[in-house]
């Protein structure tokens, strides 16, 4: 059975409206959420021998995922970052977790479950104690996409002896929950907020994985090829937005506007080519090293994160004051787009990917036979 993409790309129309709808008191997408449940998307990066269509836990499931994540970009950045955190956390349990545990998640995706990846420390920073045969948790979680509304959130706790580990923890109602950073200017859709752990009790099987492999290469890096996809949707989204603008005002026959289309254009398949490039670099780990791999994608971070800003502009400056009304759908894509595209730690990632490649050459994935 194949994904119905078709399908998934006759409601973006329907996920764009909600978004805009959502923006304003920074709603969680529930309805475009349940629409993609329907589609099997939540199930699609599950193994196929589990239910899913393998997209991004199996080889040759780097282009579904991609699809998959760009077209819900197309209609909803915020839904994007939903979808992409739930892939995420699958991923990182099939290459680190138990055959028991991915089996477990499998059948209570299966069950309606949202799965996160939340990383970042609040205050005080995440910290696990052994208790008895379990696990004690005590403190919480920042920048968490989709709290109060994921179901099983995969977080990173620092043990007794320094080190950093992965859990799994099920979100059952009880934990202390602030459901949006105050004045947060884009995705707000996207529900970001805080979770306090303290208090919460595990059982050992909880644990997915060995300690440090959070951040071991070339999975930390090369998994931002995801995050890329959805902002890549959002890129030609702005595209086709300029286009219908402009000729609804009738203004495609100046130079200066066809310049700017065609700037854009050339942007938005720069951001595809490399999204591409790192998808298919990412999911050859057995031609390439890790440094290789994390590197690629890294450069394909910092090409798609340039593309998206000249899109910005190029539409701003397009549209004029039209872009900054709030009733204009271009206002709230561009401020979903922005903030989507602030990863952290840009220039440091630029020039460790750029020393990488000066002495080798870039990879070259198309030219396998």
């Amino acid at each position: 059975m194949t994904f119905p993409f078709d399908a998934l790309a006759a409601c973006r129309a329907e996920l764009e409206e909600e978004a805009s709808a959502n923006d304003a008191p920074a709603a969680f997408p529930a309805y475009g959420l349940e629409r993609l449940r329907q589609l099997g998307a939540l199930s699609a990066a599950l193994p196929c021998a589990l239910g899913g269509h393998g997209f991004g836990t199996e080889p040759d499931g780097a282009q579904g995922l991609l699809h998959l994540l760009r077209l819900v970009g197309q209609g909803s950045l915020a839904l994007g970052r939903i979808v992409e955190g739930h892939v995420n956390a699958i991923r990182l349990i099939a290459c680190y977790g138990t055959v028991g545990q991915l089996v477990h998640v499998a059948t209570a995706i299966q069950d309606g479950a949202l799965l996160g990846v939340w990383v970042t420390d609040g205050a005080p920073a995440l910290r696990m104690s052994p208790a008895g045969d379990g696990i004690v948790l005590q403190g919480e979680k920042a920048f968490a996409s989709g709290v109060g509304h994921v179901t099983h959130a995969l977080v990173t706790a620092a043990t007794p002896e320094g080190m950093t580990r992965m859990l799994l923890v099920a979100l059952d109602g009880a934990h202390v929950v602030h459901a949006s950073i105050g004045g947060l200017a884009g995705m707000r859709g996207a529900v970001t907020g805080r979770c306090d752990f303290s208090g919460t009790t595990l059982p050992a099987g909880c644990l997915i994985g060995q300690a440090g492999d959070y951040v071991r290469q070339p999975e930390f890096s090369a998994g931002a090829w995801r995050g890329m996809a959805v902002a890549l949707g959002g890129i030609e989204r702005l595209g086709t937005l300029l286009r219908d603008q402009l000729a609804g005002r009738g203004r495609t026959d100046s130079p200066a506007q066809q310049a700017r289309m065609g700037m854009a254009l050339i942007a938005a398949e720069t951001a595809l080519l490399w999204t591409r490039k790192a998808a298919m670099v990412a999911c050859l780990h057995e031609r390439y090293g890790a440094q290789d791999i994390a590197a690629t994608v890294n450069l394909a971070r910092m090409a798609v994160e340039r593309a998206g800003l000249d899109v910005i502009e190029l539409v701003q400056r397009g549209l004029g004051l039209a872009a900054f009304v709030r009733s204009n759908v271009v206002e709230r894509v561009i401020r979903d787009l922005a903030t989507y595209l602030r990863q952290p730690a840009p220039d440091e990632t630029l020039c460790e990917a750029a020393c990488w490649f000066i002495q080798r050459n870039l990879p070259q994935p198309e030219d396998t036979p």
